[in-house]
């Protein structure tokens, strides 16, 4: 256990630099390009074969525990270890990474992204994932910050080198806003470690902030909250992701969205929770405040997409849909509760899940009318995906509902729970301030559904004109990338306690201050 959680964070990097290598005579195929992209396939298919192992293998009667632990001096002069460990909150969110990442490859091996050579674009994927599934299992301050930054540099260049129109402003905005609120992060850090004498995040989360003053955890919430609140993203802080979204390729849209904002709201169950208790209740009123804002905001921006002749972007759509599901993430955390911040992990992998199919889909809609313009989809030669490619309008349409929390399925139970968080806040909380906000966040679950459902209904419904152009329905490969995700869709709405049962223990011991 202990080695197969070394080798998941470090193969990508040697796959990596494999990937820039002269690939043997007898493994190029029919070409150089499909030899690399298949060793893209090969690596992330072993890491996922190695994270499915190693989910086996978890003592998942003791999730609270940290199991498969490595822990090694790195700089002794500041006690920074390279300490990797997980447990019930960090292994869910390792497999998801592992599986988007193969899905993203097996994709792109069908489907290449047009761009320069596929050789750097296989190992920006590969640095891209060894930097997410580092920061989920690192346990130390400073080797946390090293592998959240770790994964802006193959972002930035997926957006610019393989994005679409507008690219390159987007991939600046993207990495000026993320650099910014990392510098702010890294002081916060630093301000921990050095107060409290160490970065070891286990250590730290068992002292539960009663080596640092109020006044210092109070500053180091403030600083670590803006960096993570960017990655997350909270609003105001997000309008560098629906530019984001807009420009990157599929493949860099899933994995920003489906694992890349999951890093962000990690960072604040993981470190500030546990950490600085003084300081997060100080601020959790506001961070609440801001995710209802941001629920608000993200719909209404939505609903203003959709609406017919306002030229709106579905790939955008989805994206500003992001900041309104991700504030409902920030919500359940802003309660302090077990039962908001489990809401808040479950809703995280939800949103990795659903929100990753959404752009696998309207991708795949966008190659095949060379649009995703709505507009342009719903209008008199318009989409009208039910009659001309009816499996891949009923898998949109199944990916929206999921979306907008359906009963049943994975998005409703993580909204709930954050809603039932809110409705019983930590004590010392206004009860009267987190009805408030309660009741705010359950509006937005209507302004979701509205926009949702209008989605559904411009691109998927219409008659089908017998002159209109037949289009492709789901190909094979697409079939073999997006089965799982729906799987996993239905299996957490119906089975949440799969999840729930790793989270809980290891949620109660966080908010407990290190004690089971």
């Amino acid at each position: 256990m202990q080695f197969l959680l070394a080798f998941i964070v470090v193969a990508p990097l040697v796959g990596a630099v494999a990937a820039l290598l002269p690939a043997p005579p007898g493994l190029k195929g029919s070409s150089p390009d499909q030899a690399v992209l298949r060793h893209g396939v090969t690596v992330t298919g072993a890491i996922l074969l190695a994270t499915i192992v190693l989910a086996v293998g978890f003592d998942h009667d003791h999730p609270s525990k940290m199991q498969a632990t490595t822990d090694i001096s790195w700089i002794p002069a500041l006690d920074v270890r390279i300490h990797l460990g997980i447990d019930g909150i960090s292994l869910p969110l390792l497999v998801l990474t592992a599986l988007l990442t193969f899905l993203c490859a097996l994709h792109s091996y069908f489907k290449t992204p047009a761009g320069p050579s596929p050789k750097a674009f296989v190992a920006l994927v590969l640095v891209l994932e060894s930097g997410t599934l580092a920061t989920f299992a690192v346990l130390d301050l400073l080797l946390f910050f090293l592998a959240f930054e770790m994964v802006l540099i193959p972002m930035y260049f997926l957006i610019a080198r393989w994005g679409g129109a507008a690219r390159q402003a987007a991939a600046w905005k993207f990495i000026l806003y993320t650099l910014l609120g990392s510098v702010i992060m890294l002081l916060g850090l630093l301000l921990i470690g050095l107060k409290s004498g160490t970065f070891d995040m286990v250590a730290l989360a068992t002292d539960n902030g009663r080596g640092l003053t109020s006044s210092v955890q109070v500053i180091a919430v403030l600083a670590i909250g803006v960096g993570l609140a960017v990655k997350t993203p909270m609003w105001p802080l997000h309008s560098w992701l629906p530019d984001a979204h807009t420009a990157a390729p599929t493949v860099g849209s899933v994995l920003l969205a489906g694992v890349l904002l999951k890093m962000g709201t990690y960072g604040f169950v993981r470190i500030l929770l546990p950490i600085a208790p003084d300081g997060m209740h100080t601020f959790a009123p506001y961070l609440a405040a801001f995710a209802v804002v941001g629920i608000v905001y993200g719909s209404l921006a939505c609903l203003a997409l959709v609406r017919p002749g306002s030229k709106g972007d579905l790939k955008r759509l989805i994206a500003y849909s992001s900041v309104g599901h991700m504030g409902f993430v920030l919500l359940g955390i802003a309660s302090m509760t077990p039962t908001g911040v489990n809401g808040a992990l479950f809703a995280n992998i939800a949103h990795g899940l659903i929100t990753g199919l959404l752009f696998f889909l309207v991708g795949a809609v966008k190659d095949r009318y060379g649009t995703a313009d709505l507009d342009t989809l719903s209008g008199a030669t318009g989409a009208a995906l039910y009659g001309r490619a009816p499996r891949l309008g009923g898998l949109l349409a199944f990916a929206a509902v999921a979306s907008l929390g359906l009963p049943g399925l994975a998005g409703f139970w993580g909204e709930m729970l954050a809603l039932f968080g809110s409705f019983d806040p930590a004590e010392g909380l206004s009860r009267p301030a987190f009805l408030t906000f309660m009741s705010i966040a359950a509006f937005g679950t209507l302004l979701t559904a509205a926009y949702m459902l209008l989605v559904v209904r411009r691109v998927c419904m219409g008659e089908k004109r017998e002159e209109a152009q037949r289009i492709a329905d789901i190909q094979s490969y697409e079939f073999a990338a997006w089965t799982p995700l729906v799987a996993l869709t239905v299996l957490a709405g119906l089975w949440p306690a799969v999840l729930l049962g790793l989270t809980d223990p290891a949620v109660q011991k966080l908010l407990a201050g290190g004690k089971s």
